[in-house]
C-alpha cells in the first residue's frame, strides 16, 4: 500500500488532501502540533489508514519509521492573524521545519511537496503574477514572519533537489476557501460569511477595491494530486483567475447568506496585496488542471457547511 506522510494534518487544506489520498487508497501518517489545525478534522479522518502523531515538525521527523511514497508539507500558520500571532514559530516551520520533511524524504526515496504560497510575490508589481516572477516583499514588515519563512522553504527544497536528488514538487497557492476553514480564521472569505450570518456589519480594510481571486478547496486539492504524480520540476501556480474586488467579494456573501449586514470600512493593514491573480498557464500545460467551482457555488457550499455543522 502506498504512504503518505503529511505535515499539517490537522489544518483546512491538509485534512482535505488527507481524506482525498485515503478515498485514493493511500495510508497516511498526519502530523500537526494544532497550532491552527482542528482536532475535529482529525477526528474526521479516523480510520485504518490514517494515523496521527501530535508533534511540532520543526522539531524533526527522526521517529517516522517505514517506507513512504510521498512527504506532504503543508504545516504552517496561513492566515494572517494566526502567522501575526505565532511569528517565530511560522519562521522555525518554514525553515526547520522544512529541513526536518526535506531530511525524511532524502532518506526514505519519496516525492516532496512543499505547500508554498502567493504571498511569496508580496506586493506584486506584475500583474497576474506567473511562476517566473520575483516577487515584492518587504523583508521586516509584519507580515514578512510567513512571506520570508515561505521563500525561504522554497530556496531549501531546491537545494536538496540539486544537492541531494529529492524528488520535490513546488506549489504556490492563492486564495483558497471552502469547508472546514476556521471561522475564526481571519481571511476575507470566512470573516465575511460569519459577520453576514450573524447579521453584523461586514468590516472591509481599505476602500474594497485591492483584488483577490479565490479557488475552491476541492479544485485546490486535485491540482494538488496531479501535481505529486507528475514530473514537474518548477513552482506551480495553483489557484482560481476570476478575480473580483473585495467590495463585490462581500456583496455576494450578503445576497447568498440573506443578510442585511451593512458595509463599513477600517483602514488597510500593512503591506496588504493590492491585486492577487495568479496565471495558471503552467498548471494547464503540465497538469491539464484548472478550477471548475465557481465563486458563488462554492461560497454557498461554505455557508452551508458552517450552518449545518453549527458553527455560527
Amino acid at each position: 500500500m502506498r504512504r503518505a506522510l503529511i505535515t499539517g494534518a490537522a489544518g483546512f487544506i491538509g485534512s482535505h488532501l488527507a481524506e482525498r489520498l485515503i478515498a485514493d487508497g493511500l495510508a497516511i501518517t498526519g502530523v500537526d502540533n494544532f497550532v491552527s489545525g482542528a482536532r475535529e478534522n482529525v477526528e474526521a479522518l479516523a480510520g485504518p489508514r490514517f494515523a496521527f502523531h501530535e508533534r511540532d515538525v520543526s522539531g524533526g521527523l527522526e521517529w517516522v519509521e517505514g517506507p513512504l511514497d510521498y512527504v506532504l508539507h503543508l504545516a504552517s500558520p496561513a492566515s494572517p492573524p494566526d502567522y501575526l500571532k505565532y511569528p517565530i514559530e511560522t519562521l522555525l516551520v518554514g525553515s526547520a521545519g522544512t529541513h526536518a520533511a526535506l531530511e525524511l524524504a532524502a532518506r526514505t526515496g519519496a516525492v516532496f511537496l512543499l505547500a508554498s504560497t502567493s504571498e511569496i510575490y508580496g506586493d506584486p508589481e506584475r500583474h497576474p503574477q506567473n511562476e517566473s516572477y520575483w516577487g515584492n516583499v518587504n523583508s521586516i514588515g509584519p507580515r514578512s514572519c510567513y512571506d520570508e519563512a515561505k521563500r525561504y522553504a522554497e530556496a531549501a527544497t531546491m537545494a536538496y533537489r540539486r544537492a541531494r536528488g529529492v524528488n520535490t514538487r513546488i506549489v504556490r497557492i492563492f486564495n483558497t476557501y471552502g469547508p472546514r476553514m476556521r471561522v475564526e480564521d481571519g481571511r476575507a472569505v470566512t470573516n465575511f460569511a460569519a459577520q453576514a450570518l450573524r447579521g453584523e456589519d461586514i468590516t472591509i480594510y481599505g476602500d474594497g477595491s485591492q483584488t483577490r481571486s479565490f479557488c475552491f478547496v476541492s479544485d485546490l486539492v486535485e491540482g494538488l494530486v496531479r501535481l505529486i504524480r507528475s514530473e514537474v520540476e518548477e513552482p506551480v501556480n495553483l489557484g482560481n483567475p476570476a478575480e473580483m474586488t473585495i467590495l463585490e467579494m462581500a456583496k455576494i456573501v450578503i445576497e447568498l447568506s440573506g443578510s442585511s449586514s451593512k458595509i463599513i470600512h477600517k483602514p488597510l493593514p500593512v503591506d496588504d496585496p493590492r491585486r492577487r491573480r495568479p496565471d495558471i498557464s503552467r498548471a494547464r500545460e503540465k497538469l491539464g488542471w484548472e478550477p471548475k467551482v465557481e465563486f458563488r457555488e462554492g461560497l454557498r457550499r461554505t455557508i452551508d457547511y458552517y450552518l449545518a455543522a453549527g458553527k455560527i
